[in-house]
C-alpha cells in the first residue's frame, strides 16, 4: 500500500520530505522504491517544520530521517509480507 512520495531530498542530512497519501507513525517500517531506489526501514525520527512528531496524517508533508539516498518522486510503502 502507497503511503507517500518523496518531494524533496537534503542529501546532507539526509532528510526525505514525504508528502502522506496515508497515516505514518514513529516505528512503522516503510519500503523506499524508485526507479533506482529500494530499501526498507523503520521510521524512527519524523518531523514536522523542525517539531519531532510520534505520527502524521494522509495530506501533511513530513521530513523522515534516511538510510539511503532517495530521489524526488519515490514511492513510500508498506514492505511486502
Amino acid at each position: 500500500m502507497d503511503i507517500g512520495t518523496v518531494i524533496h531530498y537534503y542529501d546532507k542530512i539526509s532528510v526525505a520530505v514525504v508528502k502522506l497519501d496515508q497515516a505514518l507513525h514513529l516505528n512503522d517500517r516503510v519500503l523506499f522504491r524508485g526507479r533506482t531506489t529500494e530499501f526498507e526501514q523503520d521510521i524512527d525520527s519524523m518531523q514536522i517544520q523542525h517539531q519531532s512528531i510520534q505520527s502524521a496524517n494522509g495530506g501533511q508533508e513530513v521530513a523522515v530521517k534516511v538510510k539511503e539516498r532517495v530521489r524526488c518522486g519515490d514511492t513510500v510503502c508498506t514492505p511486502e509480507e
